[in-house]
């Protein structure tokens, strides 16, 4: 059984005060416009620089693993039959494909009971319209629908991508436009199932993965689906007590291999967000090497947790006692970090999901 010292294991610790005018809304112009703070664990020095920066700290052989999940439509915004009353429903995870269940929140949801059937779309067009049954109640916010329309897949795919919205985070109290279709998602993403973005990845343009192919930095691709269990509210003030929400994630061999050849190497090996440091580290071998593999992962990256693959971290800003700033601490160091942080907010660089680029070497 893992044990820990009490150093750094309470919630309390990673309080910080953030200024709501941090808190980015809107993308940047240009992805890779972004700013970057270098924060460098072993001299603890500082640096400030523009994100398309980040290709002078690698070389040749060295390995970016980046997350290419790509987020869906998740947001519907419907009607219940017979009142008509306005409902919305987030669309967190499909259960079973053939029979249509999906796992999601509904709001408002005293008004949303088991056996209420819901509509989505406008009558006028019959085509683009999804009906669902709720079936379960889950949690007071959770229920089990059923999709009741004989759709395709590829139909009912089609059909979402009309009604729904990008799910941009509740914090930008803005509907999300046109732009956060494009924006709200990485360059790379390929594999549908995330009800968030990799946000790290945002900032990656194709200008940039250019210049990494130019020298030689070997791009690797694995899958964590994310949810919105990532971002839940820790209750706990021990950190040890607190339980991630699972995550369904995916590790090629052929990212294994090439993540394993540069670590014989003695290479840079890049985790881009912590969605995939969560995912890497839930792939070790007995060797502390990186298995091809599929799976689910709970793993809550918390203070003396030993890394196995990656050397260096991007990421974004987070929000004070969240699960991905505990984890970047844990990898950059408690204090250093802190310390990292109070400066960001000191020169004004911008939080959350829309915000600007850490990268720890």
């Amino acid at each position: 059984m893992q044990t820990f010292s009490a150093e750094y294991m309470k919630l309390s610790e990673f309080e910080f005060e953030l200024p709501d005018e941090l808190i980015a809304t809107e993308p940047a112009d240009y992805r890779d416009e972004s700013r970057m703070m270098v924060v460098n664990r072993k001299t603890k020095e500082i640096e400030h620089k523009k994100f398309r920066d980040v290709v002078e700290y690698f070389d040749e052989g060295d390995v970016m693993i980046v997350n290419n999940t790509r987020v869906f439509p998740a947001r519907l915004y419907g009607r219940k039959e017979k009142t008509g009353a306005k409902i919305e429903v987030f669309l967190l995870r499909e259960l079973n494909k053939e029979q249509r269940l999906w796992d999601v929140l509904v709001d408002p949801a005293r008004k949303i009971r088991v056996g209420n059937k819901l509509f989505f779309g406008e009558d006028d067009d019959p085509e683009d319209i999804l009906v669902a049954e709720v079936i379960d109640n889950t949690t007071s916010r959770g229920r089990t629908i059923r999709f009741l329309n004989d759709y395709t897949p590829q139909e009912f795919s089609d059909v979402l991508h009309k009604l729904g919205e990008m799910p941009i985070p509740k914090y930008m109290q803005r509907k999300a436009t046109p732009q956060d279709v494009e924006s709200y998602q990485t360059i790379y993403a390929s594999e549908v199932g995330a009800v968030a973005a990799p946000s790290a990845g945002l900032h990656i343009s194709r200008e940039v993965l250019k210049w990494f192919e130019i020298k030689g930095v070997k791009m690797a691709e694995v899958t964590l689906h994310i949810g919105l269990g990532s971002f839940r509210k820790i209750e706990v003030e021990d950190l040890s007590k607190h339980k991630m929400d699972s995550e369904n994630f995916i590790v090629p061999q052929k990212t294994a291999d090439i993540v394993n050849e540069a670590k014989l190497e003695g290479k840079r090996i890049c985790a881009v967000g912590n969605t995939v440091m969560r995912t890497i580290e839930s792939a070790v071998s007995a060797g502390s090497r990186l298995k091809g593999m599929e799976g689910w992962t709970e793993k809550f990256i918390i203070p003396h947790y030993k890394f196995n693959i990656a050397n260096c971290l991007i990421t974004n800003f987070h929000a004070p006692k969240s699960a991905y700033y505990i984890s970047t601490a844990t990898f950059g160091g408690h204090e250093l970090i802190a310390k990292a942080y109070a400066e960001a907010i000191k020169e004004g660089y911008r939080f959350l999901d829309y915000g600007d680029a850490m990268l720890v070497i």
